[in-house]
């Protein structure tokens, strides 16, 4: 670590959940330069807070537990919730189950410290040794929602939306309406569309993905269409927030022409082929060009509309912003 990261206090949150085989190994790889380590028992089966209050001696390490089970994304809630409590700055969040190396907190921490970015998240896509070694139903799963999160999230240059090694500083989380998160495993995801809402700076940290012999949990065809529909819904919910509540440009008129026109011109042209092909009436030279036109101008308006939101993207970290002693 630098010693610009000295002035910062740093936390590590560990969801468990029958991770009581691997969570011994974790707690002690954890480099020293972490000042508090949350371990949430969310209602685990295998009671690992009990076990690791059995076995740990650090005295770093503080169990919380749930008494009814909330999923990842709400143990994840629970533990930032507590460091910022705490007065910790910075938060990092780990799986339990050993597949994440606590070496690379630093790389994780280091962005934020330095005041280049708020949130900080994995990306296993980054370096093409780690995608060759992914496996197929992984690497197709995280593609398919790593594109669909950039409509929702407006972060159209991160990756890998279902990573879940992160780190956030204390003070933009604070500013979340944690109530809506999601507690599952779409809660990655929702946090990018949580993060723009707030303007915060998000970026990609590379690592290498490193799987074995164990079986995914990336089950496509359960989890595809619950979250194209959160996807959509998010993007719904971010377009109007920012290009008609919070703000109001060229842009937001593109979005409202550009869909219009296309729908237009598809329906005008449509009718006019059904009264050629089954009528017998066929379309004038006028009547193809008003439903071609108005295709064509559509098109180009939601193609600028898009390229204003990519270019949109938050440059400037707002917990720079933030009055928090470091």
């Amino acid at each position: 670590m630098t010693e610009a990261s000295n002035k910062s206090s740093i936390a590590v949150v560990i969801p468990c959940y029958q991770v009581r085989d691997h969570i011994e190994g974790v707690l002690d790889a954890i480099p020293n330069y972490v000042d508090g380590i949350f371990c949430i028992d969310d209602a685990c089966p295998d009671k690992s807070g009990d076990f690791i209050e059995k076995t740990s001696i650090d005295n770093r390490v503080t169990v919380l537990r749930h008494s009814c089970n909330k999923g990842v994304g709400g143990a994840m809630i629970t533990g930032f919730d507590a460091a910022s409590k705490a007065g910790y700055d910075i938060a990092v969040k780990i799986d339990g189950d050993g597949q994440m190396d606590p070496d690379l907190i630093c790389k994780f921490v280091a962005p934020i410290v330095s005041g280049d970015a708020d949130y900080t998240k994995g990306n296993r896509f980054w370096d093409s040794r780690s995608v060759a070694e992914m496996p197929k139903v992984r690497l197709f799963g995280n593609a398919v929602l790593g594109f669909m999160s950039k409509f929702s999230s407006g972060y159209w240059r991160v990756m890998d939306p279902t990573n879940g090694f992160l780190a956030i500083h204390l003070s933009v989380f604070d500013l979340l309406d944690t109530s809506k998160i999601a507690s599952n495993y779409f809660f990655e995801s929702d946090m990018l569309f949580r993060l723009n809402l707030v303007r915060a700076v998000v970026l990609d940290i590379p690592m290498q993905a490193k799987y074995g012999d164990e079986v995914s949990n990336l089950k496509i065809h359960k989890i595809l269409f619950p979250f194209l529909l959160g996807h959509g819904k998010n993007s719904f919910k971010r377009f109007i927030y920012n290009y008609f509540l919070r703000d109001f440009s060229l842009a937001s008129l593109e979005f409202i022409l550009g869909p219009l026109l296309v729908c237009f011109g598809a329906f005008f042209g449509a009718w006019h082929w059904y009264l050629s092909a089954f009528e017998g009436q066929q379309a004038t030279s006028g009547q193809v060009m008003l439903a071609a036109l108005p295709m064509i101008v559509g098109l180009q308006l939601i193609l600028s509309a898009l390229n204003f939101d990519i270019t949109n993207e938050p440059k400037l970290p707002i917990h720079r912003l933030m009055k928090r002693d470091w």
